[in-house]
């Protein structure tokens, strides 16, 4: 389309004719091969500008434009409502039900319309929109030796993007980043914002590793691991769920830190079993020594105590947004903050269980097709964790409603308080931890 209205007046590629009339197809149903790919701001902007075309080259044309949804983002609004009151133009969801040769030009009928009947047209053309096809990865152009592959992970749509929620332009691998079509479909304008972010964050990345401190998003940060190597058992499970490809194996199995790629999440320290791995001021003991400063009040207070590990990037900011809107919950309540809630260590449950606290949450960022993690993993590794504690629970004869796993975003503070007395109303259900006072 992009072709015929380059050379003025658009004809018709079959027999030459001049184009009056155009019907634009937007949103492909689930049918077609990559249904996600047809639904993007780009493939509704070229519409509304090809029909803009139609227009201009013939001032008698008419265009019409069916949609699943319609978007115009940001400042394409206004051009969203010039096309709008253009009178040759027609827009209205609707699905195509089918197109055949109608004499001189093409029959289309179109069902589901805002008009709440099918419509029937007589059209030049039928324009189908097409989406942008995410870049075949090529690990041979990027060369990558990571314990995970060469490549560089995509989200769920097969774009190069983080999918962050925070994090636009970061990827997996430290130090490389996406910006415009290559990590989502855009239009120039976006593109040439994205690219300067893009560049900027680069920037920042090379300044903060040359002085030997962390990038996004923990970015300053000046402790590395610290690993007591041996005691390593070998197991692999630093080098195999660290998002970020921290760590290499040597041939014997035993890790290999590369520590520009560090994000200092701490998931390694969570993952050792053997709990080997640390940070100068973030470590198993200081943690462990955390929830044994704890006070737990007797079984006779009828006061239960409840200890929350939670995530420092959003489900900490949530609790103070609570705390600053006044909201209430339950006073028995301790929190403790963690870099990310994927730096659970198992050995910290049993301490507060075996020390008498009465119930455990984990609260942490979002995960799944939309993530909000900040390590990308964190939230669902202690997630996956905790469904393998029935067997410490079972060994200290204590029922697993004590401990529950949470997700939450930071705008879901109003939820706070629920969350907390809902988790009190089931522990009233229990007798008290038997191992107070011990």
């Amino acid at each position: 389309m992009e072709e015929l209205a380059a050379k003025g007046k658009i004809r018709r590629p079959s027999d030459g004719k001049e184009v009056s009339s155009v019907a634009f197809i937007e949103c492909l149903d689930e049918k077609t091969e990559h249904p996600w790919l047809f639904s993007s701001a780009v493939g509704c902007l070229v519409a509304l500008k090809q029909a803009q075309y139609l227009r201009k080259s013939n001032p008698d044309g008419r265009a019409y434009l069916f949609y699943d949804n319609m978007r115009a983002p940001g400042q394409y609004e206004k051009f969203y409502q010039t096309m709008q009151d253009d009178p040759g133009v027609f827009l209205s969801k609707g699905t195509p039900e089918s197109v055949s040769n109608g004499g001189a030009g093409l029959d289309l009928i179109v069902k589901d319309t805002l008009l709440g009947e099918r419509v029937r047209l007589n059209v030049d053309l039928v324009v189908l929109s097409t989406g942008m096809v995410p870049m075949t990865q090529d690990s041979a152009i990027v060369n990558l030796q990571y314990r995970q592959g060469p490549f560089l992970p995509v989200n769920p749509y097969g774009f190069n993007d983080s999918h962050f929620i925070c994090f636009p332009y970061e990827t997996q691998r430290t130090g490389i980043y996406t910006a415009g079509c290559v990590r989502q479909p855009m239009d120039f304008a976006s593109c040439e914002m994205d690219a300067t972010g893009a560049a900027l964050k680069a920037i920042q990345c090379v300044e903060l590793v040359s002085q030997g401190k962390a990038v996004h998003p923990r970015a300053g940060d000046e402790s590395f691991p610290d690993i007591f190597i041996t005691r390593c058992t070998q197991c692999k499970r630093c080098t195999e769920e660290c998002p970020f490809g921290a760590y290499d194996e040597k041939p014997d199995g035993t890790p290999m830190p590369n520590p520009t790629r560090c994000r200092r999440c701490a998931i390694c320290m969570g993952s050792c079993p053997e709990r080997i791995i640390s940070f100068r001021d973030h470590s198993v003991d200081m943690i462990g020594s955390m929830v044994k400063a704890i006070n737990v009040p007797d079984e006779y207070s009828e006061k239960p105590r409840v200890v929350v590990f939670i995530c420092e990037n959003d489900a900490l900011p949530a609790v103070d947004m609570a705390g600053i809107n006044r909201l209430q919950y339950s006073p028995f309540v301790r929190f403790i903050p963690l870099r990310c809630l994927g730096n659970i260590n198992m050995v910290w449950i049993a301490d507060a269980l075996s020390k008498g606290i009465d119930g455990i949450m984990l609260i942490g960022c979002k995960y799944g097709d939309d993530y909000q993690c900040h390590f990308v993993k964190g939230s669902e590794l202690a997630a996956y964790r905790m469904g393998k504690i029935s067997e410490t629970l079972q060994r200290l004869a204590l029922e697993s409603e004590r401990i529950r796993v949470h997700q939450l975003a930071i705008d879901e503070y109003m939820t706070i308080p629920k969350l907390v007395d809902d988790f009190m109303e089931t522990l009233a259900q229990f007798d008290p931890n038997p191992y107070k006072g011990f």
